[in-house]
């Protein structure tokens, strides 16, 4: 029997709880369930074999409700990996675990995203197991930018240094075991005294001495190859320990048969392999982390924006504190030409503020009292006091780090096929070099042939490419859309936008700038103009309609008196009905006009008009006879037009949906070039508006940015949400624009084509290469009349395809937005 305990969403009394149980009781395999209202928890006991916790889910959401399984979210810095098999292993024994929901490694940052049950495992439980695996798990501590830059130079300087260490030694024993070689050929000897001929005793002792060295710089490859080798779990660096631990213990041999007067053995010594092979890959691996640590730039450049201090108002004192002192309320001043250190709201002061560095948007933007700062943005002009709401973790810079690094960590769907070869790759690899090595000898060749075949083959095969053909593209993708105010919140979300055909549009705020404002007033013979506007914007005042709040606007600006009200009263759907110095007013649609019998007269014409013209017209009455028509517009942003032809020209249908009338929607359409109106739709049937599109085999991204959206966001293949809107809607994106441009919306559906590009681009050579070295490595050249692999050659190509790879991954950063 397996126990779950899951989180029950949607009760509201003790009634709710025995629905939940009964229903759960009744599916065939489930011997217990107990749900404790108090907690909001249901725990049950059921057979595996006969019922899935999904089919318990599904029962409980038929029943009104909804059920989640508990889960915690951690993520982990793992030491010890080489390649992507390390990758694999630490992924394989994670989710063996019993309440681990979903586990991902990124080799590039090295870190381990995981899903897990608290109830049933604990964080300690995933750290011995993925030590157990041969590897080092930790929680991260919060580490700064400096304090980060200052690991990777030190980690990037150790490499430098083993190289430097090996090549002194290297190059010496390469120009003493070849020497006798390359002088046959330009007529030149090696001085006798190490001559393998005249003293092949001393020829072989002096390589010994000088590998031996190298061995110790490069004691890593053995100590973790060899490791993973002994918990089977072999990776890329038990590839190079067996290959060059099988040259030295060669060299070894071919010592005890010199010294026991097989001399012949001094031109079947094998260190300057050993040595080479070592060198060459402790080169690689510089120039991997190197190369690697570009591709986080984009996420260091973000850590970096943070100044790190803040000028606080205490007591009528200016005080210079730490930003992590800085707490929500506090006072901050800000002079010219410094950055904003947190979250707040304008008290005092007006300025312009640069936020190009987490907008995108390279116009100031002008801040007066009231006003919202974000903090790393720069203060350009003048002073300002603002008051604190964001502090630490909570700010909107924090945020966006986090959005990146869980996008980074999170793997696309087409690494999958990258992952399943990485996990078989190394053992079978290891197989290949055995029955290779054996097959050469067996057929007549001698023991160096083979143990050549044998190491070539384990050398040129290791899988760093394929490990870092995915991961790379993603860091540098998500990084430059973070540079450009594009947030992508994973690595399913950047391949899944790609194959976008068909994106649907919310009309008011994303389209239009969701601010109406008064375009006409029509008045009746019985009343003048202002009259109207002052009655029905006091009419309005109490009114939170984004129409009534436009009206209310208008007669603000134009200093009109507001009226008292005496009697308000909201008729949803149709308007508002209010009393104003004894009078009976009624201000709201048609459907309000017709059901009180009120008569539009020759205003029903001008009505219509205005319908088409894209306005919406608010219709007044003053003791049940028409008085006239206030006509409200909400305005085109200035990039939909141009931001809509351009999804066309990338072969994408565009839909707008809108709960306006469809002569409103239709009048916005043809300003913007729209080819699909999906018009009077309740906030609530928008999900199924895109279920329907997606019932068409399209796929859909939805781009909205108020609570209202959520639940079409979350329904699309793509949920975009936009800067300017809700918090709720953010939640439920996949993208988030910082900025309210829809020109971004073509940003990252181009940023996501360049990046699956990259990454198919990546895994065609990381394939190839191996694909091609295998069979070299293995002898196919020889028997065809060809050279012989050399394992020097095959350790400089396995080195050069995981930089190639990553110097690929690095083209991204050229990408620049489409304008």
């Amino acid at each position: 029997m397996t126990i779950k305990s899951l989180k029950i969403e949607g009760m509201t009394c003790a009634a709710c709880a025995k629905a939940v149980e009964r229903v759960s009781k009744k599916i065939q395999g489930v011997s217990e369930a107990n749900v404790n209202f108090a907690t909001e928890k249901l725990n049950v006991s059921f057979d595996e074999s006969k019922v899935a916790i999904s089919d318990i889910q599904v029962a409980i959401e038929k029943a009104g409700y909804k059920a989640i399984i508990e889960s915690k979210e951690n993520v982990l810095k793992i030491e010890g990996m080489t390649c992507a098999a390390c990758a694999k292993a630490v992924e394989r024994v994670t989710k063996k675990l019993d309440g681990v929901i979903e586990s991902n490694v990124n080799f590039a940052t090295e870190k381990l995203s995981i899903s897990y049950e608290p109830s049933k495992l604990r964080i300690s439980d995933i750290k011995k197991a993925v030590e157990k695996a041969g590897y080092k798990a930790f929680e991260e501590k919060v580490i700064t930018i400096d304090e980060d830059k200052k690991k990777k130079e030190k980690e990037i300087k150790l490499l430098w240094k083993k190289f430097v260490i090996s090549l002194i030694f290297t190059i010496p024993l390469l120009i003493i075991s070849m020497g006798h070689m390359v002088g046959e050929k330009f007529g030149y000897s090696l001085p006798s005294f190490i001559d393998p001929m005249s003293s092949p005793r001393v020829f072989a002792i002096v390589q010994l001495a000088l590998v031996i060295p190298v061995m110790i710089a490069g004691n890593r490859f053995f100590r973790m190859g060899f490791k993973s080798l002994i918990k089977r779990n072999p990776n890329m660096d038990s590839l190079i320990a067996m290959g060059t631990s099988a040259a030295f213990l060669y060299g070894i041999f071919a010592i005890v048969q010199i010294f026991g007067g097989n001399v012949h053995y001094a031109y079947d010594l094998y260190f300057e392999s050993a040595a080479v092979i070592i060198t060459l890959i402790t080169l690689g691996k510089y120039l991997e982390s190197v190369t690697k640590g570009k591709t986080s730039e984009a996420i260091k450049k973000l850590m970096g924006l943070a100044p790190k201090t803040a000028i606080i108002i205490k007591d009528g004192k200016e005080i210079e504190i730490s930003i992590e002192d800085v707490e929500v309320g506090d006072i901050i001043l800000v002079k010219p030409g410094e950055k904003m250190p947190v979250d707040g709201e304008v008290i005092e002061g007006m300025t312009s503020v640069d936020e190009s560095m987490l907008t995108g948007e390279s116009i100031p933007v002008e801040k007066t009292i009231g006003n919202k700062i974000i903090g790393a943005s720069i203060n350009k002009n003048g002073s300002i006091k603002y008051k604190a709401t964001k502090v630490g973790k909570d700010t909107a810079l924090a945020q966006i780090i986090k959005l990146v690094e869980e996008a980074q960590g999170s793997k696309a769907p087409i690494a999958k096929l990258a992952d399943i070869i990485s996990g078989y790759f190394v053992p079978v690899v290891i197989g290949i070099a055995i029955i290779s090595g054996f097959a050469w000898y067996i057929s007549g060749e001698t023991v160096t042939f083979s143990l050549t075949i044998f190491i070539s083959v384990l050398v040129i095969a290791c899988p760093c490419a394929l490990g870092l053909a995915t991961p790379t593209a993603i860091m540098v993708g998500t990084g430059k859309g973070a540079e450009y105010g594009v947030l992508i919140k994973s690595g399913v979300a950047l391949e899944t936008a790609h194959k976008i055909k068909t994106i649907v549009f919310d009309k008011t705020g994303t389209i239009t700038e969701g601010k109406p404002k008064i375009t006409d007033i029509v008045v009746t013979d019985v009343i003048t103009e202002n009259d109207l506007l002052s009655l029905a914007a006091s009419a309005e005042k109490g009114s939170e309609h984004p129409l009534g709040e436009a009206i209310v606007k208008g007669a603000k600006e134009k200093g009109l008196e507001f009226k008292k009200v005496n009697i308000f009263n909201a008729i949803p759907g149709h308007g508002i009905e209010v009393e104003i110095d004894g009078k009976k007013i009624l201000l709201g649609n048609k459907k309000l006009m017709d059901e009180n019998n009120i008569h539009l007269q020759r205003l029903e014409e001008t009505s219509n008009k205005l319908s088409g013209e894209g306005k919406t017209p608010m219709y007044i009455a003053i003791n049940e006879k028409i008085a006239g028509i206030i006509a409200v517009a909400d305005t085109v942003k200035e990039n939909s037009r141009k931001a809509i032809e351009k999804l066309h020209q990338m072969g994408i249908e565009v839909v707008m949906i809108t709960g306006d009338n469809k002569r409103t929607a239709e009048a916005i359409a043809s300003q913007v070039g729209i080819d699909r109106i999906l018009a009077e739709v309740l906030p609530q049937d928008k999900a199924n508006e895109v279920k329907k599109i997606q019932a068409e085999g399209k796929k859909v991204a939805m781009v909205g940015d108020g609570i209202n959206d959520a639940p079409a966001l979350a329904q699309a293949d793509i949920g975009i949400a936009i800067g300017s809107g809700t918090d709720v809607a953010m939640e439920s994106a996949d993208i988030v624009l910082m900025r309210s441009d829809l020109m971004d919306v073509a940003t990252a559906i181009e940023l996501s084509k360049k990046t699956i590009t990259n990454i198919k681009e990546n895994l065609f050579w990381a394939f190839g290469y191996n694909t091609l070295g295998i069979p070299i490595a293995m002898g196919i050249l020889y028997i065809l009349g060809g050279p012989l692999l050399n394992p020097i050659i095959a350790a400089a190509a396995m080195s050069f395809s995981s930089v190639s790879v990553l110097l690929n991954a690095l083209r991204l950063k050229s990408f620049k937005p489409i304008k």
